[in-house]
């Protein structure tokens, strides 16, 4: 007798008795294939003779059936049975003792000899269910619902039935256990990673920055998200987010967290993802079989120097062939910048001019962002995907006013001037991906991914300063401009992955990335209200980059042994042409990317690893224009079309005691590593803000982390790291070299309140001490983040408020003291807010989400 469950509610069937008495006699399993074709094309909806047939296919395939002489007998007497077979339904409402409806009690029929699951449902928001299709059986009928005693009963389905009302018994002493099980994060740390999961915890109730912001290892600083003072690349399901900047934080904001199941915190990424990917952000989505239709809305509003708000919805709906999810966003916002800023020109070695400003900041932006995944199973083997992620900025306003007094070495004042710099940009961010996936029987998978974005960006600019020379006439400049960015992205990938037994896995991939951008600025004078074109500071800039990606990984466990290894090989060829300058710059390399993992059980409690990894930090292309965008007539802008590549080789040696304590010394060592740097023009009285490399940074360190329950109800986190960075450059006319000792410290606490643990609160410490960016020194750092959030509604909607920078110390200032530069800039930036947030689940949220963005490095260098 065959045992699948799905045979189960057929077994007393006679068609089921002859499927299996023919199976003796040497059918074959192409019997199967004709008759569900058959079955297709006549239409015949019922769920029972679906049934009949798959079951007929099991009987066949378990008894080796190799004849077709049966096949017009049974054909004969299945087609019949299989029209005039009567399905029927069960329906009902499921409420508490209090008379008040349960949503989302789960509701299934079981077979009354095996207890295999039949067919369920899910109550809704008015504890309703109906189930239909449902042979004539015996069946047993079971609800249940976190909290509550089951409810089971055998019936027997020979008409339609109709539970008036089922009535749920509290079970206090399984709501006690799973309030302490369930709703607290966990944490593992790997050789390669951490995994943070928060299934099922008071982090599902919000959205994914939230999330972001206590996962441990992780730092949200100034709208960036830090990992070991990078910038990691942010992943959703193993494929990387496409937007950067602002456009991140926004996404991650307006997306729920209710169907995360962990964070992967990947210091050391495998040589499936690109050599660009220092550190990764991996957000893994939970996994629910459950069909229907699922949803949120959400609203928050910010109150800083200015308010600003957002809203949106997220969609999904899954049946057994296709998923699909739709996720809106708008974002309305206004930011205040502000900063102070003093510059000490020098010549021949003396201060002979002082500049102090005082620069505001305002921006004004509205920004939409609509993401689609839609998701075809052809079959148990073969899958099709469509994504997409369209970002539109069709307004964005950018003020800034500066008051400058120039003054000499003794403070006696020279002149001053104000000036005002208004831009205006709309830009557009399109992003498509089609996917296929294919699961061969030998567990294999073969993927393909093929991607385009188009990017556009149009900025126009007018800038206009005033002079007060005492005891001289005043004087004026303005001038305009209009400059341009689009680009295109073109990448294709292949992955092939191989489980060779239990304890070992092999992978390979191709991936080719064809990238074309085109920026060009035009700068006009103004003279008597009229415009003159100025070609010296007009250009144009074309790049094209072209990368050629092949990898292999492998992966084996043995004992107390676990070995992860792999190298990428890259190919990467640049050209970059000015047409107006006739500038040409062409770079063509071949470098191999190794990374290699090794962990060993050292006791019960004690794991020892050590890690290695290489990677490349590429410039964004805005980075590489030779364009000028003026601040004012003296603070430009400027990129550098010489920029060079960063190459980075990472080690890390570290041990984990009990999954609690991790202890961690690294060395990185990079070689031209480029950050934006302010130099001074000690001639023109200018500063300019330019990309350069820096021959060599050094950075080590030793790293201590914890993350432990002092009570059922607060859960702690707290890492320190004190590290050293090194910078040097060296030419024929100077070396320079600085170093600095630096410490960041991060406690977070995580607090549960009420029996039901529905009230949640996360108030968390971020200490940033002096450290060094290139060859500036950046002052301490304090950040402090408290957060408050409480479900109501049967926890289907969430209500939050969270400030940000309590002690309003999270401004800074930087400074540059070495050989000619001697500048400081004291930042105040919009850290301090309060903010309340408003969501709501809609449908079934017991669902899984298909929502997931493909893996594209290249889109992390448009211009932001």
């Amino acid at each position: 007798m065959c045992n699948n469950a799905k045979v189960s509610n057929v077994l007393h069937n006679p068609i089921y008795l002859i499927c299996i008495r023919f199976s003796k006699y040497n059918a074959i399993i192409g019997l199967f294939t004709f008759l569900f074709q058959w079955n297709t094309a006549l239409k015949i909806r019922l769920k029972h003779s679906k049934n009949i047939i798959n079951n007929c296919y099991i009987a066949f395939k378990t008894q080796n059936i190799l004849n077709i002489k049966t096949y017009f007998f049974i054909l004969l007497i299945f087609i019949p049975v299989g029209i005039f077979s009567q399905d029927y339904s069960v329906k009902g409402k499921v409420y508490d003792v209090n008379n008040s409806p349960i949503s989302f009690a789960n509701i299934v029929l079981l077979n009354t000899e095996t207890d295999a699951v039949v067919t369920g449902t899910s109550s809704d928001d008015s504890g309703n269910f109906f189930i239909d299709n449902i042979a004539s059986e015996k069946y047993i009928i079971k609800v249940s619902f976190i909290g509550f005693k089951d409810f089971s009963k055998e019936i027997e389905v020979d008409k339609n039935l109709d539970f008036a009302t089922i009535i749920l018994e509290e079970d206090k002493e399984d709501l006690e256990e799973v309030t302490i099980i369930t709703k607290k994060p966990t944490i593992k740390k790997e050789a390669d990673r951490l995994v943070f999961n928060i299934a099922n915890t008071a982090l599902s109730e919000g959205n994914m920055l939230e999330v972001l912001k206590s996962t441990p290892g992780v730092l949200i600083v100034d709208e960036s998200i830090i990992i070991k003072h990078f910038e990691p690349v942010v992943y959703i399901n193993n494929r990387k987010v496409h937007i950067t900047g602002d456009e991140l934080i926004q996404l991650l904001e307006g997306t729920p967290a209710s169907h995360i199941k962990s964070i992967e915190v990947i210091t050391n990424p495998p040589a499936n993802y690109d050599a660009s990917s220092g550190s990764v952000l991996n957000i893994i989505m939970e996994k629910n079989l459950i069909t229907g239709y699922k949803g949120s809305v959400f609203a928050n509003y910010t109150q800083g120097d200015f308010p600003r708000y957002n809203a949106g919805i997220a969609n999904f709906y899954k049946t057994d062939k296709f998923n699909i999810s739709t996720n809106y966003s708008f974002t309305r916002s206004k930011i205040d910048r502000e900063s102070d800023e003093e510059i000490n020109y020098i010549n021949n070695g003396e201060i002979y001019e002082k500049w102090f400003s005082n620069i505001n900041r305002n921006r004004w932006s509205d920004s939409h962002n609509l993401n689609l995944n839609f998701d075809y199973f052809i079959d148990d083997s073969n899958t099709l995907s469509f994504n997409s992620n369209l970002l539109f900025l069709p307004y964005y306003k950018y003020i800034a006013k500066g008051e400058v007094d120039v003054t000499d070495n003794q403070n006696n004042l020279l002149y001053n001037f104000n000036s005002r710099n208004t831009s205006r940009d709309n830009k557009y961010n399109l992003a498509f991906d089609l996917n296929y996936t294919h699961k061969f029987k030998n567990a294999s998978k073969l993927s393909f991914n093929s991607h385009y974005t188009a990017y556009d960006y149009d900025r126009k600019q007018d800038v206009l300063s005033n002079y007060f020379f005492p005891g001289s006439p005043n004087d004026s400049n303005a001038f305009h401009s209009k400059s341009n960015q689009v680009a295109d992205i073109f990448t294709v990938q292949v992955d092939y992955s191989l489980p060779i037994s239990e304890t070992e896995s092999f992978s390979v991939g191709v991936k080719t990335s064809l990238i074309e951008n085109k920026s060009d600025i035009s700068h006009f004078d103004e003279v008597g209200g009229n415009q003159t074109y100025n070609p010296a500071n007009s250009d144009a800039f074309n790049y094209y980059e072209d990368i050629f990606a092949a990898y292999v990984s492998y992966a084996k466990n043995w004992g107390k042994w676990d070995l992860s290894a792999g190298f990428r090989l890259e190919q990467t060829n640049i050209e970059g042409d000015s047409p107006l300058t006739n500038l040409i710059d062409k770079q063509d390399y071949f470098k191999v990317f190794p990374t290699f993992n090794l962990s060993s059980k050292l006791t019960e409690s004690t794991s020892l690893y050590v890690n290695y990894n290489r990677s490349v930090d590429r410039p964004k292309y805005q980075d590489l224009n030779s364009f000028k965008y003026f601040l004012n007539d003296n603070t430009v802008v400027v990129g550098n079309p010489n920029l060079q590549p960063a190459f980075i080789d990472k080690f890390v040696i570290g041990t984990s005691i009990n999954d609690t304590y991790t202890i961690e010394a690294y060395y990185n060592h990079s070689i031209d590593n480029f950050l934006e740097l302010p130099i001074q023009d000690n001639i023109d009285n200018q500063l300019v803000y330019t990309p350069v490399n820096i021959e060599k940074t050094i950075e080590f360190g030793f790293d201590f982390s914890t993350y432990f329950n002092v009570t059922n109800s607060w859960f702690v986190y707290f890492v320190t790291s004190f590290y050293n960075i090194q910078d040097q450059v060296h030419n024929s006319d100077v070396q320079l070299k600085k170093d600095t000792w630096s410490n960041y410290s991060v406690l977070s606490n995580d607090f549960a309140f009420l029996k039901d643990r529905s009230l949640t609160a996360n108030f968390t410490m971020v200490y940033i001490g002096k450290n060094q960016q290139g060859f500036q020194d950046v002052k301490t750092r304090l950040a402090t983040d408290l957060a408050i959030k409480k479900t109501v509604l049967n926890n289907r909607g969430t209500i939050s408020l969270s400030a940000s920078d309590l002690f309003n110390t999270q401004g800074y200032s930087v400074t540059s003291r070495y050989l000619n530069q001697n500048n400081r800039r004291d930042f105040k930036e919009p850290n301090r807010y309060i903010k309340l947030g408003l969501s709501y689940k809609l449908g079934n949220s017991n669902l899984e989400t298909n929502e997931r963005i493909k893996e594209l490095k290249e889109r992390d260098r448009l211009e932001k």
